[in-house]
């Protein structure tokens, strides 16, 4: 059985690493909706995103949905998170998880977006700047809601899934003084992802694929949704030293793939003393303006709490806090 775990860790590792020896073209302006490349949750943010299969109750959802199926204390799970983006915007997001037992595990999750104000603009050319000011633009913004499922198929493998409805809605365009366009379009999207544990302490390995969807289009021009593939290993390394209780230190390293840049990787870890406070510290390649992040939390018999925060070059901070509750 250990030869095989070996063999099997290696293989994975083996290509999620492969591909990083060579030169990868950056693929860049290729996907739409992109306020989803914006993460939320303020524990998995301040582990660096690396959250695959370590990713537990609604936290889940957002990441790799079979986290989910790994909610076995608690009935219900909820949480509601605050992100405070660049330039004036902002993306607010609740979740929603349910223990059905034996029948699996099923949620709720919303993700909706906060643009600011954005003044809009038409060509002008009697005008000695070349343009007039069309005022406040009403109606902007965007929101992604969905359902999700996640079950145990054995005591070491679970899956899990997503099925999400996308919106976005970018106010209307004069394209000549006969023709308005309408910047306002909508698709479903689907995330699925897999947690298998081969049976050594607490490892795991898993992926995820997140924004599956059909082409969407604006006008003329056609796009897909940002769409995400994740490999990951991860275990609490503490579990090489035995059993202690009081301690934790949850590891996951990952490999990411997006559609619209080149290939990525995320180191995250979480230390916990009983379960009650958590210290938290993440790392992010080949970003062109992100790196570190860190935060905090405390869980108070089911009420957490937690918050994080990353650099942004040439930006401020960047704040994200959760609160939830579990029951």
């Amino acid at each position: 059985m250990r030869i095989r775990i070996a063999l099997l860790s290696v293989f994975l590792v083996s290509i999620m690493l492969v591909p990083l020896h060579g030169q990868e073209m950056k693929k860049l302006g290729q996907c739409g909706f992109t306020f989803l490349s914006v993460k939320v949750g303020a524990r998995a943010t301040g582990m660096g995103e690396a959250f695959t299969v370590i990713g537990t109750g609604a936290d889940a959802i957002f990441y790799n949905p079979a986290g989910l199926a790994d909610m076995n204390s608690a009935k219900i799970d909820f949480v509601v998170n605050r992100t405070e983006w660049i330039a004036g915007t902002a993306l607010n997001a609740l979740g929603l998880a349910y223990n059905m037992g034996t029948l699996g595990k099923v949620g709720f999750s919303l993700i909706t977006t906060d643009y600011g104000d954005i003044y809009g603009t038409s060509v002008d050319p009697e005008s000695e700047a070349g343009y007039a000011e069309d005022g406040l633009l009403e109606d902007v913004g965007a929101y992604i809601a969905g359902i999700s499922y996640a079950r145990k198929l054995t005591d070491k493998f679970q899956i899990g899934g997503n099925a999400r409805y996308a919106y976005e809605n970018l106010s209307s365009s004069p394209i000549d003084t006969a023709l308005t366009v309408v910047n306002e379009t909508s698709t479903i999207s689907y995330d699925m992802g897999t947690i298998f544990y081969p049976g050594f302490k607490s490892f795991r390995l898993g992926m995820s694929v997140r924004n599956f969807s059909t082409e969407i289009k604006y006008y003329e021009h056609n796009f897909q949704l940002p769409l995400t593939f994740n490999v990951a290993v991860g275990m609490d390394i503490l579990d090489l030293f035995g059993e202690n209780p009081d301690h934790s230190m949850l590891v996951d390293f990952e490999v990411v793939h997006p559609r619209d840049y080149s290939r990525r990787l995320h180191l995250g870890a979480e230390y916990s003393y009983k379960g009650i406070f958590m210290l938290r510290f993440g790392y992010k390649t080949n970003y062109d303006i992100e790196n570190i992040t860190a935060g905090v939390g405390l869980n108070l018999k089911g009420f957490k709490l937690n918050y994080s925060y990353g650099k942004l070059k040439d930006f401020n901070l960047v704040n994200r806090a959760s609160i939830g509750i579990a029951f």
